[in-house]
């Protein structure tokens, strides 16, 4: 659709990355990186080593909601505002310090990290209104590169093509049934069900299984849906892509923050007291300049 415009025709993947990863996420491909961004998450709950984990800290059976909004606008705010901005920095200090209270794997952290970069390139593929362009491609990675030395992951790859062997091999050699990772998984799909109203519970359910692949439906033990099902499903998805095609270019951004599936915090939210703490933890008061009202 060459009479579209793209706000990311003409900029440096090199050196403009995050403003190439975050026209992608605002403006090109709002739903759908929404939608790949939270499929990712889920995958990784079929490692037993993350599902377990998942599942043994009691914020997926007690505050799925939480945690959900927690993950959404802790990952949202350095892309809105940059690694090095004062809210940016509050966010992954954040992640940080959630993640230092357990014994988490570098292996295990560099993998969730491939989730990121490959799957919303995938679902595009598969669903986009159109394909990401190379720089496109080149940017996700570059931001994730960066995001995962702010989180002090190691032997992060260099490129799209290792991203995605490392995620493949990683779920090939590790994938298997938990009934601890199960419990997250269901936990998260009622989660998503939850978003839309209650008769429709049991479409969302179908579909959603129906864009799953087999390994993560043998991981889960949840069962396949039927052919005919699958491809309605996928072929609903691909014609919504081509609706979203003939429409104009999109001039407002859509961020997480606003979305109405964000429940957690109506009055707006503030970096360094989301997420969760270790017992005792003194939760440090956030300056005013980190806060962030719900609407703009």
């Amino acid at each position: 659709m060459e009479w579209r415009t793209t706000p990311n025709r003409g900029l440096d993947p090199e050196t403009q990355f995050v403003e190439i990863y975050r026209n992608l996420a605002t403006l090109e491909f709002p739903w759908d990186m929404n939608q790949a961004l939270s499929f990712a998450l889920f995958r990784t709950y079929a490692v037993p080593s993350i599902g377990r984990l998942l599942d043994a800290t009691g914020e997926f059976e007690h505050a799925t909601q939480k945690r959900y909004d927690d993950t959404s606008l802790l990952l949202e705010v350095p892309l809105l505002e940059g690694f090095e901005s004062e809210r940016g920095k509050a966010a992954v200090r954040r992640i940080n310090q959630m993640h230092k209270m357990y014994d988490i794997s570098n292996d295990d952290m560099l993998y969730v990290l491939s989730t990121f970069v490959v799957v919303p390139k995938r679902w595009i593929d598969d669903y986009g209104w159109r394909a990401m362009t190379r720089a496109e491609v080149d940017s996700s990675v570059r931001y994730y590169q960066g995001l995962g030395r702010h989180l002090g992951i190691k032997q992060v790859p260099a490129s799209y093509d290792e991203f995605a062997d490392l995620m493949d091999d990683y779920e090939r050699e590790r994938f298997a049934y938990d009934p601890g990772s199960r419990r997250v998984a269901d936990a998260t799909m009622d989660l998503m069900a939850a978003f839309y109203p209650r008769p429709l519970k049991r479409v969302i359910d179908v579909f959603s299984r129906a864009l799953m692949d087999d390994p993560l439906l043998d991981a889960f033990h949840y069962r396949r849906p039927s052919d005919i099902v699958q491809r309605l499903s996928r072929g609903g998805l691909r014609v919504r892509a081509r609706v979203v095609a003939a429409l104009p270019s999109r001039r407002r951004a859509v961020h997480v923050y606003e979305m109405s599936r964000i429940k957690s915090y109506p009055d707006g939210f503030e970096v360094e007291r989301m997420g969760t703490f270790a017992p005792g933890c003194p939760v440090r008061h956030a300056s005013k300049s980190s806060a962030v009202a719900a609407q703009p």
